[in-house]
């Protein structure tokens, strides 16, 4: 008799602007779907579709889902094998979190299969095995994947998450040009050292994003969202990224950025209708490229079962 459970991941923000590898956010209304079942077989398999879902490697070894999957059978000592079918919402190489969702989807329908209570640490661990395997040791879209809301990661290993209090609603627009940027590659062109003047900047705006997260105060959220070390050098991978930010700030956005590695981006609004406004003047901006726009709350909701 086989098990089964399936589970949903949202997407996220990465960075959030200034908070390099340390903060990220949850958003609302689209994500990926794993369903995991678990059964006496002589290997694991795996199926995928949906946005980008040709593009997802078959090979289970290399599949994030899986790796994530079998990093749990590991911790509760489960012999059993898998079988698990990924329903891809968020495009691959997108900036949007995809291969963090897909590791916490496959996590959790895991763990949910096998009925065993992962706290959010332990979730957050077996996740990190597959978003290790395709994307790198970091946990910025893991931590808000799995907690919801804002996350600021202080430790990867072991994790030390924190969740940011948001004191008031916040709508976020994304907004994804029709070109890919590997996080792997968008992550080699960042220098190891910085100046110090540009270190204490980027302190001092992560910082203060967290303050303004918690008590609300907007006009402090739109100055202190400013990335002073990613965005700079890797605007160019973007084509029209300064043009697009300049439209989403003249359209009332509170601040504006790199998604993760990017090609999408983000911008922050206190209103859904301010959010609109700004998806619609980003995707025109992008001229030169289609580009693909979605809407939703900065969401308190994590992974959940589906």
């Amino acid at each position: 008799m086989s098990q089964r459970a399936r589970a949903f991941a949202p997407a996220t923000v990465g960075n959030v602007g200034p908070g390099f590898d340390v903060l990220g956010m949850c958003v609302d209304g689209v994500g990926d779907h794993v369903t995991v079942e678990l059964v006496d077989a002589a290997q694991d398999v795996v199926t995928v579709t949906g946005r980008d879902g040709a593009l997802i490697p078959l090979d289970p070894d290399r599949n994030a889902a899986v790796v994530a999957a079998r990093s749990v059978l590991r911790r509760v000592g489960s012999g059993k094998h898998l079988r698990v079918a990924v329903e891809k919402g968020l495009p691959m190489s997108g900036g949007m979190g995809g291969s963090a969702a897909s590791s916490v989807a496959g996590a959790l329908a895991t763990s949910l299969a096998l009925d065993a209570r992962l706290d959010a640490s332990a979730l957050m661990v077996c996740a990190l095995a597959g978003e290790r395997a395709v994307a790198g040791n970091h946990l910025d879209n893991i931590a808000p994947c799995v907690m919801g809301g804002v996350t600021l990661v202080r430790q990867t290993e072991p994790p030390d998450v924190i969740a940011v209090p948001v004191a008031v609603p916040l709508f976020v627009a994304l907004v994804t040009p029709a070109v890919r940027v590997e996080t792997r590659a968008a992550r080699a062109i960042l220098p190891l050292d910085s100046p110090r003047a540009e270190w204490v900047a980027q302190m001092a705006n992560t910082a203060a994003l967290v303050v303004a997260f918690g008590t609300g105060d907007l006009a402090l959220l739109s100055r202190a969202l400013e990335d002073r070390y990613a965005e700079p050098r890797r605007a160019s991978l973007i084509p029209q990224f300064r043009e697009a930010k300049a439209a989403a700030l003249g359209a009332g956005a509170l601040g504006c950025s790199i998604s993760g590695s990017g090609p999408t981006v983000f911008a922050l609004a206190s209103t859904q209708h301010h959010a609109e406004q700004c998806a619609a003047a980003m995707v025109a901006a992008f001229s030169a490229v289609a580009a693909t726009s979605h809407v939703g709350r900065l969401s308190p909701q994590g992974a959940r079962a589906a």
